[in-house]
């Protein structure tokens, strides 16, 4: 780790009231001395520990602006070390000045999540909490927000320390017993780990099921709209995000890549990706725009298929709609252009679905709201099922989890088998180290860097 100090603007580099420079290190308070004059022309060292001060910043004779200076001293600082805060007016230019004479008074530039990583590390967090610092700037809705802001207070690492105890309980009882048998009876002791292992089985199995919801709840439904071209699927986007985002044209083909937009519908987040037409092309670029489109189908959370109604059925509706069916997307279909005469309606669908069907018209915009309605009913039980509970959102923690759920499993599998205790005892400390990684007490510097890296710069 290094321990020189750092600094940083930590507010976002736009104009605002106020912004602030953070800087963070042994040599915080020398930093904030050479930049730093309080009214009360009192050394920084000699401040009191978490207060405010009035003064100025200046660059050697010339005054930049007016400033607050927020002091936390080590150990009592978010990052652990000595902290200081400077307070100044937020115009892009002021907060570049000033970060640039705490650069030249002897902090350097931090990299992005390094205070955060030095919190860490200097054991202010465990690596939940720090992942969750980011998943609340980020939050997208309430529900996000509320389980971002429990994991920073140690939700989900006192959920996990809870298992872990169990496990080194049992690891120890375990070793305890094949060194000393003569203290440690052995007797009957599968039978009680079993109900003990079907106990810590279920705790991680909720938080790993959790996984799915949790992403889609934290990051959006990840929705793709399917269809041949010219059927409305552009129509639709900009209808669902109230904004012309797509070209709109009588053209057939004129999406060839995928747009992306995020979409609020009565409180559940959208991620709707609108794709280009599927159907037979030998353009180049018309073909990437397909192959995109399937795949994006392939990974969506809910398929909405739009079909001209004006139209019979054909054989690329017909191959979107196996398509759904071969992989078992949740979808709803919408019958478009409701507004001309109707060739294909609800009971031409209903021998290749059983998915809801909607009639709509993008042109008029009729059956928008029993659409919305649909996706609303369908994915606010999500919110509601986990509004009280924590969740995870991150695949680097659902990945530890199954790997511990796996051991634990062949711990399970071991006592089944009549295999010797000490075999319980290697797949138990496989359990435990896997959970480990969830709050970084067993972590190497490659992932601790990869996972910092994807912080914003000042955080």
């Amino acid at each position: 780790m290094n321990t020189d100090t750092i600094a940083a603007v930590a507010t976002g580099m736009t104009p605002s009231g106020i912004g602030i420079i953070r800087v963070s290190g042994e040599d915080a308070f020398s930093v904030a001395s050479s930049v730093f004059l309080g009214k009360n022309n009192k050394a920084i060292s000699k401040y009191e520990d978490h207060r405010a001060y009035y003064g100025y910043v200046h660059d050697e004779d010339r005054v930049v602006d007016d400033a607050i200076l927020l002091v936390f001293k080590a150990p009592h600082s978010f990052t652990g070390e000595d902290v200081v805060e400077i307070q100044c007016h937020g115009g892009i230019l002021m907060m570049k000045q000033i970060l640039e004479i705490c650069l030249k008074s002897g902090a350097r530039a931090a990299e992005p999540g390094e205070f955060t990583k030095r919190a860490f590390l200097n054991g202010k967090m465990d690596l939940s909490e720090a992942e969750a610092v980011m998943d609340t700037i980020y939050s997208k809705n309430d529900l996000a927000l509320k389980n971002s802001v429990k994991q920073m207070q140690g939700a989900l690492y006192r959920r996990i320390t809870a298992v872990r105890e169990k496990i080194l309980y049992e690891t120890a009882f375990i070793e305890s017993a094949l060194d000393d048998p003569e203290h440690f009876d052995l007797t009957g002791y599968p039978e009680k780990l079993s109900e003990r292992l079907l106990e810590m089985l279920r705790d991680l199995e909720e938080l790993a099921d959790s996984f799915d919801d949790g992403r889609m709840l934290s990051e959006g439904v990840r929705t793709v709209i399917l269809g041949k071209p010219n059927v409305g699927k552009s129509s639709l986007l900009n209808i669902l995000a109230g904004s012309e985002r797509a070209i709109v044209t009588d053209v057939a083909g004129t999406t060839r890549d995928t747009i992306e937009e995020d979409i609020s519908l009565g409180g559940v987040m959208l991620h709707v990706i609108d794709t280009a037409g599927i159907r037979s092309s030998e353009d180049v670029i018309e073909q990437i725009g397909i192959k995109k489109a399937l795949e994006n189908a392939r990974s969506a959370d809910l398929v909405i298929m739009v079909i001209d109604s004006s139209e019979v059925l054909s054989d690329e509706d017909e191959q979107i709609l196996q398509f759904i069916k071969n992989h078992e997307k949740k979808s709803v279909i919408l019958l478009n252009k409701s507004d001309l005469k109707t060739v294909t309606g609800p009971e031409e669908i209903a021998c290749y679905t059983s998915n809801p069907v909607i009639i709509i018209s993008a042109k008029d915009e009729t059956g928008i709201d029993e659409l919305k309605k649909f996706i609303i009913d369908e994915y606010s039980k999500g919110y509601i099922k986990y509004n009280d509970e924590i969740f995870i959102s991150n695949l680097r923690q659902k990945e530890a989890l199954t790997d511990a759920i796996g051991s634990l499993l062949n711990v399970a599998k071991s006592i089944t088998e009549g295999m010797p205790e000490d075999f319980y005892s290697i797949d138990l400390t496989a359990a435990y180290g896997s959970l480990g990684k969830i709050i970084g007490v067993s972590i190497g510097d490659d992932v601790i860097n990869e996972i910092f890296g994807r912080f914003c710069m000042g955080k």
